[in-house]
């Protein structure tokens, strides 16, 4: 490329970019730390065209697409990504606006399914949070405020609380259930009325059983076991052992309760379809009853659903066939992924009990860890559970969910881009911050829907968030 003379058309905007070297190196430095850079975007003022962006292609070595006209404009990055990050980056002082194009937190995900899929505008995923309001399982107004403030946030996708298919299937007498007529109308009723003061966003319901960890008082009265005096009920497990060594040991489930357990999650997945979710995940973590059966912490029988690991898989792996055959959306399950105890449920075997899964038609995996036994020796820390996203992925190949300890933009940022996993989800940090995917698209550059009620809240620095959006008064 020959030199530009002084004083040609573009010479200003470029030497503002010599006179930035110290900033572009820094945005190299930045760039090594995110594995893959795919590219920046300009956002233009619609009354200024600057001629660096009207500048002849021997100017432009590195960056591909079109730089002409007038307001937005988006481009990729051609065989040299991270040149084009720094340009994005260097040429910040006289575009003022600049933002980095290259989130892949909010980039779109298509969730594959047997009717057709789903497709996620990004990659944020609020994850299911047990509220401890309802009333004799059903969805009250609680509810409707809790699901409305969290279709609000800025998420593509919305996972509602751990929902029983059975009353004595909760975790405790004030969980939400979908067993009954009742209970579906309950939670339909809610759902549609929160889903209309927000914007459109995908909602997965999560199915579960408690199993032994069933009974429960709520957490902020003690959690503790609650005896049927006490306004519980008798629990069930793989094997009559308890959670607690001080705790009355569960009934050991026979063989016939198994196939009525099996029943109640296949109907409740036909009462969610009733309902309009997108999507449905399969509670099968946390020390939960499926978690229950996969562990040899808990799962100590002599039968068929005991013992070797394909015996202790069997019942996990029967009801997700079983509403896998019955429900055509999208359906993933929940897993933790190691029980953080010596000879417990370890990431090789979630390795392979995901092979399995996949080769059943599972659509995605969302991975936890812990909560089998309270000898659990877990290594916290910021993103702890990672690894056990990533190894999963590597492994099998499935759409894959980190969570856990997961709480800033570029920290999500930074597992995309490493392939660590395809979604991002979020518990408590939603319930502190609900507006947390606004805050990440300010952060990164993306993108967010809101109600338009909503549009004239953000900050000077953040009027991008909300994409092209106006807003009138007289």
């Amino acid at each position: 490329m020959s030199a530009m003379p002084i004083g040609a058309p573009g010479w200003p905007e470029l030497a503002a970019c010599t006179a930035s070297i110290a900033r572009a190196r820094m945005a190299l430095a930045m760039s090594l730390r995110l594995a893959r850079p795919v590219g920046i975007a300009a956002v233009c003022p619609g009354a200024w065209v600057s001629s660096a962006m009207n500048a002849p292609k021997r100017y432009k070595t590195g960056l591909s697409g079109d730089f002409t006209g007038m307001g937005c404009q988006r481009f990729v990055a051609g065989p040299m990504p991270a040149l084009a990050w720094i340009m994005g980056y260097a040429l910040s002082p006289f575009v003022s606006s600049f933002r980095v194009a290259m989130s892949l937190l909010f980039s779109p995900l298509h969730l594959p399914s047997p009717r057709g899929g789903l497709l996620l505008s990004n990659r944020i995923v609020v994850a299911p949070m047990c509220q401890y309001q309802a009333s004799q399982g059903c969805a009250t107004d609680w509810h409707l405020m809790h699901w409305g403030n969290l279709l609000n946030s800025g998420a593509a996708l919305l996972t509602l609380e751990a929902t029983a298919v059975l009353p004595e299937g909760r975790i405790t007498p004030k969980c939400l259930g979908l067993w009954d007529e009742q209970t579906e109308a309950a939670l339909a009723e809610r759902l549609r009325r929160a889903r209309a003061l927000a914007p459109q966003t995908a909602v997965c319901l999560q199915l579960a059983h408690a199993g032994r960890k069933a009974s429960s008082a709520v957490p902020w009265q003690g959690g503790q076991l609650l005896s049927p005096g006490q306004g519980g009920w008798s629990t069930f497990a793989p094997s009559a052992l308890p959670h607690l060594p001080m705790e009355a040991a569960p009934l050991e489930i026979d063989t016939g309760e198994l196939a009525r357990i099996c029943d109640a999650f296949v109907t409740a997945a036909g009462r969610a379809q009733r309902i309009g979710v997108d999507a449905i995940e399969l509670h099968c973590a946390h020390g939960y009853l499926l978690h229950q059966f996969l562990s040899p912490l808990a799962n100590q029988r002599s039968d068929a659903y005991g013992g070797s690991f394909d015996n202790r898989i069997r019942f996990p792996l029967e009801v997700f066939t079983a509403v896998r055959a019955a429900y055509d959306g999208v359906l993933g399950l929940r897993l933790s992924a190691s029980d953080w105890v010596e000879g417990g449920w370890d990431l090789a075997q979630s390795e392979e009990f995901c092979k399995r899964l996949k080769a059943a038609g599972c659509d995605f995996v969302h991975v936890s860890s812990g909560g089998i036994s309270p000898q659990q020796k877990i290594a916290l820390g910021a993103g702890y559970q990672v690894p056990f996203a990533r190894a999963i992925r590597a492994a099998t190949g499935m759409v894959t969910t980190a969570v856990g300890l997961i709480t800033e933009p570029h920290q999500a940022e930074a597992i995309l881009q490493a392939e660590d996993a395809d979604l991002i989800a979020l518990a408590r940090a939603f319930l502190y911050q609900p507006r947390w995917g606004w805050q990440a698209a300010a952060a990164l550059g993306g993108t967010v829907q809101a109600n338009p009620a909503y549009w004239r809240c953000l900050p000077r620095q953040a009027q991008a968030v909300f994409g092209q959006v106006t807003i009138g008064q007289r």
